[in-house]
């Protein structure tokens, strides 16, 4: 069973990266793009056979280490 965990900034903190990839995409002739929000995606290759038990233990690694909760936000999806 695989996880994919999607990791973003939260509403509100600012995004350096994602400015930055705006900014240079205007330079290079994409005028329309008035904002970038960039964050991570991180697949996990589980054992675990039960959906269930797997997002929940997902959920602990993101609270415990693979995401920063005091200014990033996340989402689990078991494929």
């Amino acid at each position: 069973m695989k996880a994919r965990v999607h990791i973003m900034l939260k509403d509100g903190v600012l995004d350096p990266q994602g400015e930055a990839v705006r900014h240079a995409l205007g330079t290079l002739g994409f005028a329309g793009v008035t904002g970038v929000r960039q964050g991570k995606v991180i697949e996990l290759d589980l054992s675990s056979t039960d959906k269930a038990a797997a997002e929940a233990e997902v959920k602990a690694m993101c609270e415990k280490l693979l995401a920063n909760t005091v200014i990033e936000k996340y989402t689990v999806e078991i494929v």
